[in-house]
């Protein structure tokens, strides 16, 4: 059966694009047949897996708004599994759907056709709490929330939190949060620690492991149009994508 997570934080530049590739690319190393999918009209998501958005004549945008099947919309990448792209035409989707009825269910719909296809839907939500992110959290199983060890980063936490909370009571009663991914972690550091203990006790959230360390091999692997899994194998970055995978395999989670 397809597990679906929703990868989401509302605030920008803490890896929720660079999570999403490198997860799919590692469970797509343990045999997991994943599709990923861009919901954030910057499209960063879609470049980072060797695509240009503003040569794409399909996208997400058309998907919601019920213009064409997803699968139409699909396209296979470099690392071995599926993307359903974005391009700036997602910017007005927010508007077009406000006023259609069941708005926050046009992804779960629409995704419905495919979900047979494959094991794992990862879904990058744009750094907002909008309708596109209400829509993806309305289709996922699981939400896993990235976030820079730094005081300022976990301020948006607990408005997430209530949100999700809002999506668990109305719209997606079975959606779990999976927990915080720390992001750009550096483990020398007291103050690193400091705030993933704050955000434990504050918000009462599991600490997902193993942290994902600061490297410029994440930088550096959007320009080849792949994961760091893929240009980088054997970094500290490519083997805790791996490691957090296996975890999440060998619980049940995808």
């Amino acid at each position: 059966m397809s597990r679906t997570l929703a990868v989401a934080n509302q605030k920008g530049g803490v890896a929720k694009t660079t999570t999403v590739v490198s997860l799919g690319a590692a469970l797509n190393e343990y045999g997991r047949r994943v599709v990923v999918v861009d919901l954030d009209p910057q499209a960063c998501l879609t470049f980072s897996l060797g695509l240009d958005p503003d040569s794409l004549q399909l996208s997400v945008h058309d998907v919601l708004l019920g213009r064409v099947e997803a699968k139409t919309a699909l396209h296979p990448v470099a690392d071995g599994f599926d993307l359903l792209p974005a391009t700036i035409d997602l910017a007005g989707s927010e508007a077009l759907l406000m006023t259609r009825t069941g708005r926050e269910f046009a992804l779960r719909t629409a995704l419905a056709e495919v979900t047979t296809e494959y094991d794992v839907i990862l879904l990058d939500a744009p750094p907002a709490l909008g309708v596109l992110t209400l829509n993806a959290l309305t289709a996922a199983d699981y939400v896993l929330i990235p976030l820079q060890c730094e005081t300022l980063s976990h301020r948006g936490v607990g408005q997430l939190l209530d949100t999700v909370a809002d999506v668990q009571r109305i719209t997606n009663r079975d959606l779990k949060v999976l927990g915080v991914l720390p992001t750009l972690f550096d483990g020398r550091t007291t103050h690193a620690k400091a705030v993933l203990n704050d955000v434990a006790e504050r918000y009462g959230v599991a600490i997902l492991e193993p942290p994902i360390p600061r490297s410029i091999r994440f930088a550096e692997a959007p320009a080849a149009g792949k994961s760091v899994l893929s240009t980088a194998k054997s970094s500290s970055g490519a083997q805790a994508y791996r490691e957090l995978a296996d975890r999440l395999i060998k619980d049940g989670v995808l």
